[in-house]
C-alpha cells in the first residue's frame, strides 16, 4: 500500500507541471529548463535557475522552441556593443560642435588664424632662445667645476659638496636638453594646428 501511494505521489508531482502548462490560457508560454543540479522547472517566467542554461521555450499549441544562453549573451553583447558606438558617435559629434562654435567664435576671417600662428609662433620662439641661454649658463658652471676638480688629481678625494654640483648640473642639463628638444617639435605642432584651424574655418564660412 505504501508502495503503491509513494507511485502516486511520485506521478502526480511529474505531471504538475505538464498539467500547470497544458492549464495555460491560448498564447501564453512556459519555460522549461533543468538546473545544474538536474532539477527540471517551469514557469510563466524564465526561472532563476535558467539563468545561463539552455531553456525550451513551450507555447500552448505545442511548439517547442530551445533558447541558446550562448545565442542570447552573443546578442547582448552585440546590443551593448552598438549602443556604445552610438554614445561614443555622440559624444563625437557633440564635441566637434563644440569646437566648431569655439573656432568661429575666436577668429572673423582667415587673417585672424594666420596672426595667431604667428604669435605662437614667436612666443615659441622666445621659449627656445631662454632654454639656450640656460643651457649654456649650465655648461658654464660645468667648465668652472671642471677646473676646480683639477685640484684633487693627485689622488685626493674632491669634496662632497663638489660632487654634488657637478652631479646636479649634469641633471640639470639633460632636463634642459630634453625640454630644448620637445619646444622645437612644437613648431610643427603649432603649424599643424593652425592649418587644422585654417581648413575648419573656410568649411564652416562656406556653410553659412
Amino acid at each position: 500500500m505504501v508502495r503503491q501511494l509513494t507511485m502516486i505521489a511520485a506521478t502526480a508531482l511529474t505531471l504538475a507541471p505538464l498539467a500547470a502548462h497544458s492549464q495555460a490560457k491560448p498564447g501564453e508560454l512556459t519555460y522549461r529548463c533543468v538546473s545544474k543540479d538536474g532539477k527540471t522547472y517551469y514557469s510563466s517566467t524564465l526561472p532563476q535557475e535558467c539563468v545561463g542554461r539552455p531553456v525550451e521555450q513551450l507555447s500552448t499549441s505545442g511548439i517547442v522552441r530551445r533558447i541558446s544562453p550562448e545565442g542570447d549573451e552573443k546578442e547582448r553583447l552585440a546590443k551593448e556593443a552598438e549602443a556604445k558606438k552610438k554614445r561614443e558617435d555622440e559624444a563625437a559629434a557633440r564635441e566637434a560642435s563644440r569646437r566648431n562654435s569655439a573656432l568661429l567664435a575666436t577668429y572673423t576671417s582667415e587673417q585672424d588664424i594666420d596672426e595667431a600662428r604667428s604669435r605662437a609662433l614667436v612666443d615659441n620662439e622666445k621659449a627656445i632662445k631662454e632654454i639656450e641661454l640656460r643651457i649654456e649658463s649650465i655648461k658654464k658652471l660645468q667648465a668652472s667645476y671642471g677646473k676646480e676638480l683639477e685640484f684633487y688629481k693627485d689622488n685626493n678625494k674632491p669634496p662632497a659638496r663638489l660632487q654634488d654640483d657637478i652631479r646636479d648640473a649634469e641633471i640639470d642639463l639633460q632636463a634642459q636638453e630634453d625640454l630644448l628638444a620637445a619646444k622645437k617639435n612644437d613648431a610643427n605642432h603649432i603649424n599643424a594646428k593652425y592649418d587644422d584651424d585654417k581648413k575648419r574655418y573656410r568649411e564652416l564660412s562656406r556653410r553659412r
